[in-house]
């Protein structure tokens, strides 16, 4: 509890830094940006590929191509992949990989003093450390989740085709279907959302390292984990709310 209640605080406390006038952080904030796209564009566009193929396509094929229907394969995927299984693959990945960094980064520092050597010289970490690291992470994750969500859709596509003799022109043809502009920005908010729990849970796990390097490693697992639990709960509250207030997408729209 005491955690959360500091995780809380820095959260607070970044978005008064946001909010605050100057935009000192704003350089940080553009290497963290192109940081993140060379760390996880990459291994989250094979994951979501991988996924699209294993899962949706050669899974989802098998079951339809049993009743006839592998057709309808093509209009389920942007489903799958923007109400839930791309926000859930994204935030593992940069989870474990900006978040990781995020925690182990500013552990090293904590434990080398530098924290303390910024304040004293007038400079504050929640502004110059902490903020563009969470602006960072709460803009490219809709961004690459958009980008991987056509990965997925590719892997998708290449089972059906090679596997079920789907053809391009039917998946193509009854590929958005079922989705509609409401799911793209429930999805795109979800995304910014664990983007922003991400970053700040790592930052603060990262403040809080106390020893050595071995408490840098230990803060990463907590870290990590910590995102996963925390991104589990919020899914859960999230989707209900989201079918509640637009109550159409229950039925694709």
């Amino acid at each position: 509890m005491a955690g959360a209640g500091e995780t809380a605080a820095l959260g607070v406390r970044a978005f008064a830094e946001l909010v605050s006038p100057g935009l000192s952080w704003r350089t940080e904030l553009l290497r963290q940006l192109v940081f993140a796209f060379r760390l996880t564009l990459v291994p989250a566009s094979i994951v979501a590929f991988v996924v699209g193929f294993g899962t949706i396509g050669v899974v989802g094929g098998s079951l339809a191509s049993a009743f006839g229907a592998v057709d309808r394969v093509a209009p389920i995927a942007p489903l799958v992949f923007l109400r839930e299984l791309g926000p859930l693959l994204t935030t593992s990945i940069v989870a474990g990989t900006l978040g990781a960094t995020i925690t182990a980064e500013l552990g090293a520092r904590r434990i080398r003093e530098e924290l303390i050597a910024l304040e004293v010289l007038g400079v504050d970490p929640v502004r110059n450390l902490v903020l563009p690291r969470v602006v960072a992470l709460t803009l490219w994750m809709p961004v690459l989740a958009l980008l991987t969500f056509w990965a997925g859709i590719a892997g998708t596509f290449t089972a059906v085709v090679l596997l079920y003799d789907a053809t391009p022109q039917a998946f193509g043809g009854q590929l958005l279907g079922l989705t509609n502009f409401i799911d793209l920005w429930g999805s795109v908010v979800k995304l910014a959302l664990f983007g922003m729990l991400v970053g700040i849970i790592c930052a603060q796990k990262g403040l809080q390292v106390k020893g050595g390097a071995e408490a840098v490693g230990r803060a990463v697992n907590e870290a990590v984990v910590s995102c996963f639990v925390v991104i589990g709960i919020v899914t859960v509250a999230y989707t209900q709310l989201f079918q509640a207030f637009f109550p159409e997408v229950n039925f694709g729209g």
